[in-house]
């Protein structure tokens, strides 16, 4: 797949922040709302779409519960079908996990054992979310905290998988990578590397915390702070491996002043740039 040359590193749309972007106008690439703060409209869902008028959209499930053995929940489905079909985003990516057993909504993302049987589960879910929305859905890798003995595929491995068989797309969270590189034990740079560069259609970069577990450290993907340095890096190399791609700055807890977000955006403009300029992407 070609793809355009990327707008400007978008941010995460959060409520404190919708007038103050509205009255301010930053110039920021995308704006990202989560689906599942808007499904049943209201005075926020309005101010995003006059947002729309100057901003592109990304819209980012975080419940459709892709890995459920059940199938995915139809009028869930349903409502995120409406909702994108009135914004119209640019992007649309929903998460490699499960949420949702025997009707209950667990408020979690879950993780998935990577097994042929969990790939057919995944794909049959990905495929109806696509059919139903008549467009190509981003999928997210996730942040691990736990190994299944059960897994027979590799993540990326899985994730590649999941393109060929739905024609979906991916989300490289580069976070998330980081996180479960030094949780599970891998090598992040071998994890870009498995993973397909013509799949990539976004990026997405977070800050993380570090919690102590009977004296071993486990990182969390709290998305409480600004990007980690190590991450930065990363983000360089996932830019080496699959050329300048839209970046998004997520930010979810302990939410910040605007300005912060933007520098954060800012910073992922120059990095991206600067790794281009210097040679080092493709």
């Amino acid at each position: 797949m070609d793809h355009a040359p990327p707008l400007p590193a978008g941010i995460g749309l959060r409520a404190r922040h919708l007038d103050e972007i509205a009255a301010r106008a930053p110039e920021v690439g995308f704006l990202e709302i989560h689906a599942e703060n808007h499904l049943t409209g209201g005075p926020a869902l309005r101010k995003v779409e006059r947002l729309r008028c100057d901003h592109a959209m990304s819209v980012h499930g975080v419940g459709l519960s892709l890995g459920s053995a059940d199938g995915l929940d139809a009028y869930h489905l349903g409502r995120v079908a409406g909702l994108v079909a009135r914004l119209e985003p640019q992007f649309v990516s929903e998460h490699l996990a499960w949420s949702v057993v025997a009707g209950t909504y667990l408020n979690d993302l879950l993780p998935l054992p990577y097994t042929e049987e969990s790939l057919d589960v995944v794909a049959r879910n990905v495929e109806r979310l696509q059919a139903t929305l008549q467009r190509p859905v981003m999928i997210e890798n996730p942040s691990g905290y736990v190994v299944f003995r059960q897994s027979s595929i590799p993540e990326p491995e899985f994730l590649a998988a999941l393109v060929a068989r739905t024609g979906c797309r991916l989300l490289c969270d580069v976070n998330n990578i980081f996180v479960s590189g030094c949780n599970l034990g891998f090598d992040p740079a071998a994890y870009l590397a498995a993973l397909p560069p013509a799949a990539i259609d976004e990026i997405h970069l977070a800050g993380h915390a570090r919690n102590d577990a009977d004296g071993e450290v486990i990182l969390i993907d709290d998305h409480g702070a600004r990007v980690d340095a190590a991450v930065w890096a990363l983000y360089r190399a996932a830019i080496a491996r699959f050329g300048r791609r839209p970046t998004l700055i997520e930010w979810d807890t302990d939410v910040p002043a605007l300005d912060v977000l933007l520098d954060e955006a800012a910073r992922a403009d120059r990095e991206a740039a600067a790794a281009m300029a210097t040679g080092e992407a493709a």
